[in-house]
Order: C-alpha cells, then sequence, then structure tokens
C-alpha cells in the first residue's frame, strides 16, 4: 500500500493514500531461511549524529553513484535517515521511494519528509516477504542494517525483482557478523541472494571489515519458489 506524501501537503501522511500494488507471490509458496531472523527493536540502526560523523550514508551514496534522475527505493526506510539524504542527492526529477512493513513508522517518517520539506519522497507500506513496489519503477533498492531481520527473505528478494528496472542495482549495508547480535555473515549473505539469482557486482567495506555494502544484480529470470534452496545457519 502506497502512501503518498507532498511536502506542500498540509495532511497527516496516513491521510493520503493512493491505491496498493497488487500482492506478489505469497509467502507460504517459499521455504523459510534456514537460520535466525533478528527481531525489529527500533526504527533507526544508530544514532544519527553518529553516523554523521562517522560520513556513513556520503560514503554509500558516493560507492553507489547515486546520481540527480534516479528513483532510489529505501527498504525498511525506519526513522529516514537514509532517505533525508537521499532525497536531495537523486534531485527533484528523481524519486527516493520510502519503504517499511511497520505503519507507524512511516507515519513518522512521513511527519519528518513533510517537516523537511522532502517533495520528491514516496512513501510505501510492504510486506515482510512483498515490497508492494511497482513495476520497473527503481534504479537502486538499498536494504541498510536491517536484511538480518527480514523473515522471508526468498520471498522479499523474488517479489522484489519485478520492480527494477533494466541495469538496475540493489545494495545491502550490514555487520559481518551474526544474525541475532543484528549481523548478516558474508557467506550467509552470499548464499542466500544467490540462491534466488542474484549475482555480486562489488563488495566494499565500509568500516574496518566489520561493515560492508554488497551490490547485486538482480535475475532476469528467477527460480520458481519450489525449487530455491534454503542456506544454511551461519
Amino acid at each position: 500500500m502506497a502512501l503518498a506524501v507532498s511536502a506542500c501537503s498540509a495532511a497527516a501522511p496516513d491521510a493520503v493514500v493512493s491505491a496498493a500494488e497488487p500482492p506478489s507471490l505469497a509467502a507460504e509458496r517459499f521455504p523459510r531461511p534456514q537460520r535466525p531472523v533478528a527481531g525489529i527493536v527500533s526504527d533507526q540502526w544508530a544514532n544519527e549524529d553518529s553516523r554523521e560523523r562517522a560520513g556513513e550514508a556520503a560514503r554509500v551514496i558516493d560507492l553507489l553513484d547515486i546520481r540527480p534522475g534516479m528513483t532510489v527505493a529505501d527498504i525498511g526506510a525506519g526513522a529516514g535517515y537514509y532517505v533525508s539524504r537521499l532525497a536531495p542527492r537523486v534531485g527533484p526529477e528523481g524519486r527516493v521511494i520510502a519503504q517499511d512493513i511497520e505503519r507507524r513508522t512511516l507515519n513518522r517518517l512521513g511527519q519528518r519528509v513533510l517537516r523537511e520539506r522532502l517533495g520528491n519522497v514516496s512513501l510505501v507500506l510492504g510486506e515482510p516477504h512483498d515490497p508492494r513496489l511497482a513495476p520497473r519503477s527503481v534504479d537502486l533498492a538499498l536494504l541498510v542494517h536491517m536484511y538480518h531481520e527480514i523473515a522471508q527473505p526468498y520471498g522479499l528478494l523474488i517479489n522484489l525483482v519485478p520492480a527494477m528496472r533494466l541495469n538496475g542495482r540493489v545494495a545491502i549495508l550490514d555487520v559481518d557478523g551474526p544474525v541475532l547480535a543484528h549481523g548478516t555473515p558474508r557467506a550467509l549473505l552470499s548464499c542466500e541472494l544467490a540462491a534466488v539469482g542474484y549475482r555480486e557486482v562489488a563488495w566494499h567495506w565500509i568500516e574496518g571489515r566489520s561493515i560492508y555494502l554488497a551490490v547485486f544484480e538482480p535475475p532476469t529470470d528467477p527460480p520458481k519458489p519450489e525449487r530455491i534452496a534454503p542456506c544454511g545457519a551461519q
């Protein structure tokens, strides 16, 4: 379900609701991940001031070569740390799609969008297995410090494919550590993405050898859900 927000609108974000994108493949068609799923404990990964001092967002945006006119989907946008930094980079001709599965989180983010007058931002209410994004609408999908919280990664990754434009990319920022410590081990990430046909095209270490930015190309012909071999816990 998409929540359309205009920086010029005086209405509350949750009062301006457009038609939902039709659901994609159902969650029960996909195998369950054979590893833990971290709980969602906050709508932000860390204090924004500390992240800003570390220069995290600026480095990630530069590494991904995000340019004016692009459409970037922030999957699991949370409190909007990246949304407020992506919006100026893509400019008035671009768009940021702020997606989350928690309506209350999106409502709070909508208030931030209005407060900061981010007129090129749309809010989308997704599901744990389905981002609910419009077909061929996204140049870059960005998942920041939340991959370990995805309850149905195979479903989300497969259902994300139709939303990606030609030459689109999926980028995942996470900690190279145990899932229950709110990280995703590199081997596990690579295995789960490969299991649904994604191809790794770049790997960057953001902070020492603990935080990484992994970039993938989505498959042109993803496997049928029943043919996906789940990866074991790592």
